[in-house]
């Protein structure tokens, strides 16, 4: 047993102990897990969670929440460190789930430019230093089986990209080569997929960014570009807050756009998105669809147009005839069972309100499995770790406080106490 390992039992038993969490039903999990929602998905004994646990010496009501949290299957997040050094991190964890038979997720989050110098910034110093990185990431998991998440935001946000439709991007850092950076960034990404999709066991899935972000045609091209066909398939709402309903619909709608430019040989142009949403189900009446209800199919006069999926499945229909979407997806439900925050029902009005980052009165959502009984969803996942901080969100002022919270909140990554406890009050399902 690792050092960590140890750690790890020595704090399960001091949790067991803590009456605080004994009266939990997930009390005795740490000491002998029941089989979580999926059993095929390892809960992490050394996760993140519990080690912000040990660290901050939590206790009580926040020690509880965080016990909780930690019982259920979440996504292992790996962000440096030498080739050396990631395979054999990568190795521990592998080796201990294939130990139980279960399945980890693991979150390769290393590139450079990583979220464009914002909240998370990071990452290797160049592309030669990546792909050594990946090497060893994939040395680590071998031939045990493993879900990789690869590079969340890694196609969303792109150092100097031009979009198909001839749009500049914001993210323009000074130490990227205007010329180069943009192409680096797919040829990295195609390569991480080749390396690890030669693995007999792992599942690779790539960026897709999430409903209320980039249009279908958007998405769709940068994932081909990064090499999607070689993938198993790609991830939606990574550290985001979009309903699972929506993400399913947006996702099938990239789905269908892929087999439309790479089987019927239509256009990006021609996919239909969620910014404006018209088919011949709506008689060809479209609108942007709103992020903060769920979408549904169904007539105009009783699901309203602005949350009315029926034009543009109608759409796809018609254009891919007997041709089937194939490229399945998985989805991050760690923390929205509310859907995403509006800000617009704030009392305060903020020039930048950063609803993605620390949004107040958010809720757990759907538990972690592999088996959503739909052929293009191949899992529902927790890849964000529900409780670590988004970052210190100013909402456009000076701070140091988060205005809509009224405190200072934790750096990203940091345990978020108080988030904590909201997730878990306002899951949808319960916890």
């Amino acid at each position: 047993m690792s050092r960590h390992l140890r750690t790890r039992a020595a704090l399960a038993a001091a949790a067991l102990a803590a009456t605080t969490v004994a009266a939990l039903s997930v009390g005795p999990a740490l000491a002998d897990p029941p089989p979580p929602d999926d059993p095929r998905l390892w809960v992490n004994p050394e996760s993140s969670t519990l080690e912000h646990v040990a660290e901050l010496g939590l206790v009580g009501d926040a020690r509880a929440d965080a016990v909780a949290l930690a019982a259920v299957p979440t996504a292992t997040w790996f962000t440096g460190g030498t080739p050396v050094e990631i395979k054999q991190d990568v190795k521990d964890v592998v080796v201990h789930a294939h130990a139980a038979d279960e399945i980890p997720v693991l979150v390769a989050y290393n590139l450079p430019f990583r979220d464009c110098a914002q909240y998370s910034a990071g990452g290797a110093t160049s592309p030669a230093e990546y792909e050594a990185w990946i090497d060893g990431f994939a040395q680590g998991i071998g031939n045990k089986q493993a879900v990789v998440i690869l590079e969340p935001d890694g196609l969303g946000i792109i150092p100097w990209y031009t979009t198909f439709e001839g749009t500049q991007e914001w993210c323009q850092p000074e130490e990227a080569d205007p010329e180069t950076a943009a192409d680096e960034r797919f040829a990295m990404l195609g390569d991480a997929v080749d390396t690890l999709g030669e693995l007999p066991g792992t599942r690779v899935y790539l960026d897709a960014g999430h409903s209320g972000w980039l249009n279908v045609g958007d998405n769709t091209d940068r994932l081909l570009k990064a090499g999607i066909e070689r993938a198993d398939g790609f991830f939606l709402n990574a550290s985001n807050y979009q309903y699972t309903v929506n993400s399913e619909a947006y996702g099938r709608w990239i789905s269908s756009c892929l087999a439309l430019v790479t089987k019927v040989g239509g256009a990006l142009g021609d996919c239909g998105n969620q910014y404006w949403n018209g088919g011949p189900a709506t008689d060809w009446q479209g609108a942007a669809m709103t992020p903060y209800a769920e979408w549904s199919s169904g007539p105009v006069d009783e699901v309203p147009l602005d949350r009315n999926t029926q034009g543009i499945d109608s759409r796809y229909a018609a254009a891919l005839g007997d041709v089937e979407p194939s490229v399945p997806f998985v989805v991050d439900t760690s923390r929205n069972g509310q859907g995403p925050w509006d800000p617009s029902t704030s009392p305060n009005s903020y020039s930048d309100p950063e609803d993605w980052c620390n949004p107040p009165e958010r809720g757990l959502g759907e538990r972690p499995t592999l088996d959503v009984g739909d052929p293009l969803v191949a899992g529902y996942l927790w890849i964000k770790v529900p409780g670590e901080s988004d970052g210190q969100c100013f909402r456009g002022t000076g701070g140091p406080l988060d205005p809509e919270r009224g405190i200072v909140d934790p750096p990203a990554g940091e345990w978020f106490v108080e988030q904590a406890d909201e997730l878990i009050d306002l899951a949808v399902p319960a916890l």
